[in-house]
């Protein structure tokens, strides 16, 4: 009977997933494809503000509010700084949490991706890529298991072939994973909205 409620318990996120009714986000074209890579792509403009200005917003957002709160180890850092070619580039780690299961266990993943963000003149290009998860680890971080989002939140990997349902296991990362690029695509405009409220999505 223990064995039973264990299972059932460990079950619970995956049941809520499958049976909340779904929004057409999450479904086919939610996760786009750039050749077979999953890349996910935001611009917009901040009119009347100079490209120094926009640069330091974001440099300082990114740095501050994504990188700084991310799991601190080598592999969340600031790759190129922009100072030169007003390419912004991050890595970042974090965990994205998808629910307790009571006092049983934590259910989260590490979410891995590299955030771009290019600015030309008044315009930034905002993109997310190179996404990946380790799930399911230890309270020491090994034996997890690793997974690369083109094989496993695409849209030919994580719905079924009618396109009406996504695959349990994998959609919950579909879910979540669109869920975070939009809050952080919200987030980088929203750097700009203190004394600028112009702030134009494309």
């Amino acid at each position: 009977m223990k064995r039973l409620l264990f299972a059932i318990m460990l079950m619970l996120p995956i049941l809520a997933v499958a049976k909340e009714p779904l929004s057409a986000k999450y479904l086919k074209g939610g996760v786009p494809e750039e050749n077979g890579i999953i890349v996910f792509r935001k611009s917009f403009s901040v009119p009347n503000m100079s490209t120094d200005a926009i640069y330091n917003t974001l440099y300082n957002y990114i740095s501050k509010s994504i990188v700084e709160p991310a799991i601190h180890e080598k592999r969340t850092r600031i790759l190129s700084d922009g100072k030169a070619d007003g390419l912004i580039v991050a890595k970042v780690e974090e965990y994205m949490t998808f629910g307790h299961v009571t006092f049983i266990k934590l259910d989260r993943t590490r979410f891995i991706y590299q955030l771009q963000a290019q600015i030309e003149g008044n315009k930034v290009n905002l993109a997310i890529s190179q996404i990946s998860y380790y799930y399911n680890e230890d309270h020491e971080g090994l034996r997890g298991e690793y997974y690369k989002a083109e094989e496993w939140i695409s849209d030919k990997e994580a719905i079924n072939k009618k396109g009406t349902r996504l695959y349990p296991r994998s959609g919950k990362f579909r879910i979540k994973t669109i869920d975070r690029v939009e809050d952080i695509f919200k987030n980088c405009m929203d750097a700009f909205e203190v004394g600028h409220k112009n702030v134009v999505e494309d």
